[in-house]
């Protein structure tokens, strides 16, 4: 996996760019995989609607297979270019954010009262 969606080794496009070079079939493939409508995936393309992670997950796995036959005209989409936080699949979140504990915590119910 990339760490960064700039990295090198890793060619992907925009799903926007992947609708319009797709096939009818294919769009029609990649949005019968993801138990969704061609229209939705368009939603997602258009940055109308996000993508759930896992909705995002099943579209990159989908194109990637699309892509593979496609003889070079298609590429992968990256579901960090779908969702609305993209740092939860490569782990760029910003360290001063407060962690779980410190949210699920209890709090310190002490006689502060004077």
């Amino acid at each position: 996996m990339p760490n960064s969606l700039h990295d090198a080794n890793y060619i992907s496009m925009e799903l926007k760019v992947f609708l319009k070079l797709a096939t009818k079939r294919e769009r029609a493939d990649v949005a019968a995989a993801c138990h969704d409508s061609v229209a939705y995936l368009y939603q997602i393309a258009g940055s109308h609607r996000f993508a759930s992670p896992f909705m995002a997950t099943q579209i990159e796995l989908t194109t990637r297979q699309v892509a593979a036959v496609s003889q070079g005209r298609l590429q992968t989409v990256p579901r960090a270019t779908m969702v609305r936080h993209p740092e939860i699949f490569y782990g760029n979140a910003d360290p001063l954010a407060l962690s779980v504990t410190d949210i699920t915590a209890e709090p310190d119910v002490g006689n502060d009262c004077t």
